[in-house]
């Protein structure tokens, strides 16, 4: 039999959310005697949390606006910038009425073929001086270098060196961009962002939330959503040759509206916000012949290193006000939306027979996100 552990992550998601699913479309219409709430509650305490949705909670759920964080070091560092000259680079060394010293491209040549190609060994062969070693070098160093040795040479020489091709150092940019691929590292700083807007910027599939930074056998994890909303620039850095950008797929970013709708289903969550009317029209709205407008309940994971399971929320939707309520009550992935044909006070009861399964599939949730 397959532990637990050695079951892949995304299959024993799926067979849980499944599970789930089922005693959810089971649990609903379980037998059992009517229950007062506090009844419930006090076969609850410990595991869930029950919040009521009004203005308040509304308010008090919503993100305070915070100011755009600057990222200090990251101006620094693109300010102290320097790029150093790699194996595979081509130079371009001009040397100021000298022109014997100085290889034209011409018409027919481009000045990455008719410069000065720096060898596997690190070095360069330039006339008079011979061979010269670059690699790891600075353009301003080697301009020094050349400069004095021609100096037993040529009178007080006026050397110039740029770099005419970059091909020493690349990063790969992977995963939900428009064009994947490798990008040259040059004498331009380039960041994360950069990177990403180099690729064609990110696909419909993307989570912008998740793009992870691999850079010598470790891992970062930065937010777009935060850098784009919110201006935080920390979210930002510079890259580094053999970096590798990866943004992460949506597919995992899901709400799940089942019971009694008219088309019960996963709903992405996309880059734009996502509300719990939204995520009802998506569903094809209330199945108002057979659900409880009382009993809208929204599932949600508790905070990481809460002492309970599950936070409920509930919508009261008899008047058609409270939808305005639900229209500024935002989701977040993962959550379980269920509306109910049965009435509040066995609703509680329906509760406690399915929190064995809700609480499963949150320990396994939590026990994959460690695991990857």
């Amino acid at each position: 039999m397959l532990h637990v552990n050695e079951m892949p992550a995304r299959l024993f998601k799926l067979i849980s959310t499944l599970t789930l699913m089922a005693a959810l479309s089971g649990c609903v219409f379980a037998p059992g005697s009517h229950m007062d709430r506090d009844k419930a509650s006090d076969e609850l305490a410990g595991q869930v949390q029950f919040h009521n949705i009004t203005p308040n909670l509304i308010a008090d759920l919503r993100s305070p606006r915070q100011a755009p964080a600057f990222n200090a070091e990251l101006e620094r560092e693109q300010a102290e910038y320097d790029y150093r000259v790699g194996r595979g680079d081509v130079l371009t060394i001009t040397v100021w009425n000298h022109p014997e010293l100085t290889i034209p491209a011409g018409a027919q040549r481009s000045a990455a073929e008719a410069g000065n190609w720096v060898h596997n060994d690190g070095t360069i062969f330039y006339p008079y001086i011979g061979r010269v070693q670059v690699d790891g070098l600075q353009v301003t160093e080697i301009q020094k270098l050349i400069t004095e040795r021609l100096s037993n040479y040529i009178e007080d020489p006026q050397v110039d060196v740029t770099v005419a091709a970059f091909r020493s150092k690349r990063v790969y940019v992977t995963g939900e961009v428009k064009q994947p691929g490798t990008q040259p590292v040059t004498n331009v700083p380039m960041t994360l962002l950069d990177a990403i807007n180099k690729s064609g910027g990110i696909t419909e599939m993307a989570d912008w939330r998740n793009v992870v930074l691999s850079r010598n056998g470790t891992e970062q994890r930065y937010s777009l959503q935060d850098l784009y909303t919110r201006g935080d620039t920390t979210q930002n850095t510079l890259l580094q040759h053999g970096d590798v950008v990866h943004v992460e797929r949506n597919d995992v970013n899901k709400v799940f509206v089942l019971g009694e709708v008219n088309r019960a289903s996963s709903i992405p969550v996309n880059r734009s916000r996502m509300t719990l009317a939204e995520a009802l029209a998506e569903a094809g709205g209330v199945a108002e012949q057979r659900a409880d407008a009382s009993g809208i309940f929204v599932f949600r994971q508790a905070p990481e290193g809460a002492d309970y399971i599950v936070d409920v929320y509930q919508l009261n939707v008899k008047q058609a006000t409270s939808y305005i309520l639900a229209d500024q009550f935002e989701l977040q992935s993962r959550d379980i939306v269920f509306v109910t044909a049965a009435p509040v006070a066995r609703w509680n009861r329906v509760i406690s027979l399915i929190m064995p399964t809700v609480t499963g599939l949150y320990q396994v949730s939590r026990t994959s996100n460690e695991l990857n």
